[in-house]
């Protein structure tokens, strides 16, 4: 074996690991935030957790082109556009369930356990992109570096959360929580159009 090959192998293997601890972190941070938001009545909560449902489709994603013997630029190209269609499905959803509430006044409650789990992806999310990109990118893998975005988007969409969430619970601003999921689906939409163009 090379050199190179060993050195491929070896950030092959990481991408794997990246990819397989991302789909942990989303399990758990999934079961929290949906059920956290759906108790307490709050889209921007229900938005985290659906994303980190989305963020663990898209490690799957990057598994599965990962193991296909040969790379191939279709089947690159499939993986990132499906996981452009991903952020799309999620700001549908949230742009219209945000609407609703704001229209009818539906007012969440507090949540500490979805405080704190978005608190949590806050410190975590970063760190993972950022290796996950490096790591694409020294694997010339598209698919990684785009799945490195929809990580870093965790983190921007933790941000609002726990921006909408804690200004409900802290000053009792309600129209913050579907504020903050429009945030969330405006930045969706911006991801999404890049994850598709990448491919052009």
């Amino acid at each position: 074996m090379t050199a190179a090959t060993a050195s491929t192998a070896r950030l092959r293997r990481r991408g794997f690991w990246l990819e397989y601890a991302s789909m942990a972190w989303m399990t758990a941070e999934a079961a929290v935030a949906v059920t956290a938001g759906i108790l307490a009545s709050s889209i921007a909560l229900t938005g985290f957790g659906l994303d980190s449902v989305i963020e663990f489709f898209a490690a799957a994603i990057v598994v599965w082109q990962l193991r296909g013997e040969i790379a191939g630029q279709e089947r690159e190209t499939r993986a990132v556009r499906l996981i452009g269609v991903t952020f799309f499905a999620l700001a549908a959803y949230l742009t219209v369930a945000s609407i609703r509430d704001l229209a009818t006044g539906a007012q969440p409650r507090a949540s500490g356990p979805g405080l704190a789990v978005a608190a949590a992806a806050l410190l975590v999310m970063p760190g993972l992109a950022l290796a996950k990109r490096r790591t694409g990118q020294a694997l010339g893998n598209r698919t990684l570096i785009a799945d490195s975005a929809e990580t870093a988007f965790c983190a921007a969409t933790s941000a609002a959360t726990l921006l909408g969430v804690g200004l409900n619970a802290w000053t009792g601003w309600w129209q913050a929580d579907p504020i903050a999921g429009l945030i969330i689906a405006a930045l969706a939409v911006k991801e999404g159009i890049e994850a598709w163009e990448y491919n052009d």
